[in-house]
């Protein structure tokens, strides 16, 4: 079946902008907006169960100490729960001293009055009221013109000044939002709103809030934006109004469309803290804070405790965070590609004396969120050397050299195309010491040795079993491994020798790599040495690549037995 031709279904639902000389394009965001949090309103309508007052009240703690000053509570005029929640919250003193509580009401007289009745004894709060003034809701809902649709936001804007005289111990803030903004007429959406603003009489102290949603997302982000800069320029006693935006996410552009109304003029952006809202949702204020915090600009939010904001969202609301949810998933900051893990690890090597963080596919450090390194690389099918070699290192302190990165590589690759699953750090550990080290058991088996100084060089008296055969061998050179060779009388060389610690403390071990090679073959081994002594991990490490040579046919067995 093929999709119905658009152009006889769908028409533009927006009014298009005549601002040849917009100046959002040119703009940059300097500085946080005000930030006001509607999980407690559009998310808890957004969701199967509706909060509880425990739950709320658990959310609310939380947004609080994230640090938003606006805080949406509720419809307290709607429901019982969010009447008596705010009452909680106004007669427990529960509020602090720099938030203001904030609750939405319908331009309808008596729920005005149950609002307030709501708010009494509150010292501070924001009475948010609404109406839409659309085309399609003139004609299909409220059956009015647009004087009609006016007369409806006079008549609330006049009830709000009425009914917050009788409280004259509250600091008010009043709110109006012409709801579907994006796809009213702007010469009719500025009428509106100028009409409520003289009503409240808007000044700079007298501040008056308009939000000028994208109730339902109909555009591209940029045309919001002209949108916004359009009002910014337009609108009367701007130097009394916030301009706020409340962005939905129907076209999945609700963060873009925030972030260039900030650049168009806007004060103020509500939405939720990861996006919950109706239909696809509204805007992530962690997305868009935390997108100004990675440009260097202070987001005045903190989400330094990602996973403490994450458990208490997805408790109190019932919805898990998506795992590819921006700065907030579990998968966010991992890379399973075996590119993207090679240039992460090689990052980290010159991030560690940098003060700017500058990493490739990290735009944010994630310790910034409270978040560690240990699943920033995750080894899967998908994954190549740099992956391996970075777990290694980082959570054993094993760094493999290049060519034994690349060898092993081949090892887990296997693995992880049988098994079809991802790998783990312990796994791959315990991979490679089952290949270069478990070998140390095969053809030869070290029983003991006496190490001792001869005339400045290093002797040493090993007891080896080779094929089931105990031996007595002694050599002699100029250190440890020359004295190990000099005892075997293998055709062999050593091409690579690295020793280091791989852990700390009196439990530290050593861990000796070596590589060998069969004289005159060309043919090489590496292999592996882990012992509290470091002189017994170089003679494992010798002979594990002894052993692997020999199983690999490269290093003749009755050559080597023929010590």
């Amino acid at each position: 079946m093929m999709l119905a031709d658009p152009s006889k279904k769908y028409r533009r639902m927006y009014q298009r902008v005549d601002l040849a000389d917009r100046q959002w394009p040119n703009n940059e965001i300097t500085k946080a907006p005000i930030w006001m949090s509607t999980d407690l309103r559009d998310g808890n309508q957004a969701i199967f169960e509706p909060m509880n007052i425990e739950q709320k009240f658990k959310m609310f703690q939380m947004l609080v100490k994230v640090g938003f000053k606006h805080i949406e509570i509720g419809f307290p005029s709607a429901s019982q729960v969010d009447f008596d929640f705010t009452r909680k919250l106004i007669e427990e003193n529960h509020i602090p001293a720099d938030v203001y509580i904030e609750v939405l009401v319908q331009a309808r007289d008596h729920l005005i009055e149950r609002t307030f009745e709501a708010l009494q004894g509150a010292e501070r709060a924001i009475v948010h009221i609404y109406n839409a003034n659309s085309p399609t809701f003139r004609s299909k809902v409220l059956n009015v013109d647009v004087a009609g649709a006016k007369a409806l936001a006079i008549n609330a804007a006049e009830k709000v000044k009425h009914y917050a005289a009788q409280y004259p111990a509250t600091e008010w803030i009043f709110q109006y939002s012409p709801e579907c903004f994006t796809a009213t007429e702007l010469e009719v959406a500025k009428d509106v709103c100028d009409a409520v603003t003289a009503i409240w009489e808007a000044s700079p102290d007298n501040k008056v809030i308009l939000n000028l949603p994208a109730t339902v997302e109909v555009s591209t982000p940029n045309v919001y934006a002209d949108q916004i800069e359009w009002m910014h320029r337009n609108i009367e006693r701007r130097d009394g109004v916030i301009i706020s935006v409340h962005c939905h996410n129907d076209r999945g552009c609700g963060i873009a469309a925030s972030e260039l109304a900030i650049m168009a003029g806007a004060d103020r952006v509500e939405g939720c803290v990861f996006g919950n809202g109706e239909r696809t949702g509204n805007v992530d204020v962690a997305a868009i804070a935390l997108n100004m915090y990675t440009q260097g600009v202070a987001p005045e939010l903190d989400f330094s405790n990602m996973n403490e904001i994450i458990a208490v969202v997805e408790e109190c609301t019932g919805l898990p965070v998506h795992p590819r949810h921006p700065y907030a998933g579990d998968l966010v900051f991992t890379a399973f590609s075996g590119s993207h893990q090679d240039a992460i690890k090689k990052g980290f090597e010159y991030q560690k004396d940098q003060a700017i963080w500058d990493m490739p596919y990290l735009p944010i450090d994630p310790k910034d969120l409270g978040r560690d390194y240990d699943a920033v690389i995750r080894v899967n099918s998908q994954s190549g050397k740099g992956g391996i070699a970075y777990l290694l290192e980082s959570h054993y302190n094993v760094v493999l050299p290049r060519r034994l990165q690349i060898e092993f590589s081949q090892t887990v690759q296997q693995v992880t195309d049988e098994q079809g699953t991802e790998i783990t750090a312990q796994d791959i550990w315990k991979l490679f010491k089952d290949t270069y080290v478990a070998s140390k058991d095969g053809h030869y088996s070290t029983k003991n040795y006496k190490l001792s100084d001869h005339n400045g060089n290093q002797v040493i008296e090993l007891e080896i079993e080779i094929n089931g055969e105990v031996q007595q061998l002694r050599g002699e050179g100029n250190g440890p491994i020359s004295a190990i060779l000099d005892a075997l009388q293998l055709p062999i060389d050593v091409l690579n020798y690295e020793e280091r610690s791989i852990s700390s403390g009196a439990s530290a071990k050593a861990l000796a790599l070596i590589e060998v090679q069969v004289k005159g073959t060309g043919r090489s081994a590496f292999g592996a040495g882990v012992h509290d002594n470091i002189v017994t991990s170089s003679i494992e490490a010798i002979i594990a690549c002894t052993n692997r040579l020999v199983a690999q046919g490269v290093l003749d067995q009755e050559t080597a037995a023929a010590v």
